[in-house]
């Protein structure tokens, strides 16, 4: 009897003395030396969690892949993995490792995306951003995949890339891109604007068309209604917007004089009714402006200083108020000679 139980307090001390050899060599494993710099890694969409132990050990994040996938499928946490890039600062245990597997912890590559950029604007943000060449971006925003799917061809996507603060990863495509603005401008088309829309009796792209020259023309927040009401009071009266920003659309570095005698197609100097497209991608405080325009009786105005307006409802107040308000602006001169062309 003597003898079991030695036996068994041998037993139960060599068990115990295991457990702690193999609780000190999963340590070992489980924490790498430090390393001078992160360490990128790459989880891909779909891929196995065998092979994302096997990646993390390659770059030695962890130093054992098979104690990596261990401890994944005792805790249940390889499955719950999220696919993106990652990077480690080094000396992390295997659980600290798993956290940011499972929170989707990755890198991110944020853009800011302002209310009024054109696509060729948002394609030099997101290239100086390192993620996608400008070209690509602009030949995917303007004839790619995406665009032809929502048939937004010809004239491609101009006007519905929201301006938002945008994160992506940084092997992001071109088209994931698109999809994630689209979807924000999508989103704004709600049943509620779609009804609006109806009421005015507008296509998507003939609001955001008008959304977006009350961007380019509003510098005052509190003046978009108004100024979105003066170009509808004169579209129904059969009057050119005159708009400068249509006229210089396309024309980088031209300017407004100039272009307001440039034949385009988006010269509303010289054609009626709104251009064939937007000028621009508007935010949603212009959107909500285009949808709801305040009613007035003004046909016309001008710009102060400070980038607020002078509103007129007749041509001679509107000649009063560019003599005391622009007498050396180039762009206010060129309004004043198409007004006299149109009168």
């Amino acid at each position: 009897m003597r003898r079991l139980k030695a036996a068994i307090v041998f037993l139960i001390v060599l068990g115990c003395a295991a457990g702690a050899f193999a609780a000190l060599e999963f340590y070992w494993l489980s924490t790498p030396e430090p390393f001078a710099a992160p360490r990128d890694v790459a989880i891909e969409k779909g891929e196995s969690f065998r092979a994302v132990a096997r990646k993390l050990a390659a770059a030695e994040v962890v130093r054992s892949a098979t104690a990596m996938l261990l401890y994944g499928e005792f805790t249940g946490d390889a499955r719950r993995i999220k696919p993106g890039d990652y990077e480690f600062k080094g000396g992390e245990r295997i659980p600290q490792v798993m956290h940011h597997l499972v929170a989707g912890d990755f890198v991110v590559v944020t853009v800011v995306i302002p209310e009024g950029l054109t696509v060729h604007q948002i394609a030099e943000r997101i290239e100086a951003a390192g993620l996608v060449c400008q070209e690509n971006f602009e030949d995917a925003a303007r004839r790619g995949t995406v665009i032809r799917a929502l048939g937004l061809v010809p004239l491609g996507a101009e006007g519905y890339l929201f301006p938002a603060t945008y994160r992506f990863p940084p092997r992001v495509t071109a088209d994931e891109i698109l999809i994630a603005m689209l979807s924000r401008f999508y989103r704004v088309l709600t049943p509620q604007v779609e009804t609006r829309m109806f009421e005015l009796g507008l296509t998507a792209r003939q609001m955001v068309t008008m959304a977006s020259i009350v961007e380019k023309e509003a510098k005052a927040p509190g003046e978009r209604a108004l100024i979105a009401g003066v170009f509808y009071n004169r579209l129904r009266v059969g009057m050119p917007l005159q708009s400068d920003p249509t006229a210089e659309y396309n024309l980088d570095g031209t300017s407004a004089a100039a272009a307001v005698r440039t034949p385009s197609a988006f010269n509303t100097y010289e054609r009626a009714g709104l251009p064939p497209g937007p000028i621009a991608n508007p935010g949603l405080s212009s959107i909500e402006a285009a949808l709801y325009p305040s009613r007035s009786d003004f046909l016309y105005f001008v710009a102060r200083d400070d980038g607020t307006h002078v509103f007129s409802k007749s041509f001679n107040e509107h000649k009063r108020a560019i003599v005391k308000t622009s007498k050396s602006s180039l762009s206010n001169h060129a309004r004043t000679l198409a007004a006299h062309r149109t009168e």
